[in-house]
């Protein structure tokens, strides 16, 4: 990985901020090899690279207005979870209120070209 990189530094501008990413990406890899963490970056990237996550849904709400009904009953939490009328959404406190945020369920991101 550590050549294969080279072409790519070659290839940037002199001094340019993608340049100089790319040269991190080489010194993390050095320093992988040199402290003799291969194994455990090996582990680390299996976990990091594993797509089978299962999310927690706390509630399901036929429409939003039920949603909204709960998230103002103060029984909501930072972070938790939930699907309104089929969709994933999350929990986000923000200026010290909570709302929900966008955040698509796995089985939401899944392509008809994995199926």
């Amino acid at each position: 990985m550590l050549l294969a990189l080279n072409p790519f530094i070659d290839s940037q501008e002199e001094g340019s901020k993608e340049q100089e990413a790319l040269k991190l990406a080489q010194a993390a890899l050095l320093y992988i090899r040199d402290s003799a963490k291969e194994a455990e970056f090996a582990r680390y990237y299996t976990q990091f690279s594993d797509t089978s996550f299962t999310v927690e849904v706390s509630q399901d709400f036929e429409s939003r207005a039920e949603a909204d009904q709960w998230l103002a009953s103060g029984k909501a939490r930072d972070s938790e979870r939930v699907r309104i009328a089929g969709k994933g959404y999350m929990v986000v406190e923000a200026q010290g209120r909570l709302l929900f945020m966008v955040a698509p369920l796995p089985e939401e991101l899944k392509t008809d070209e994995a199926e």
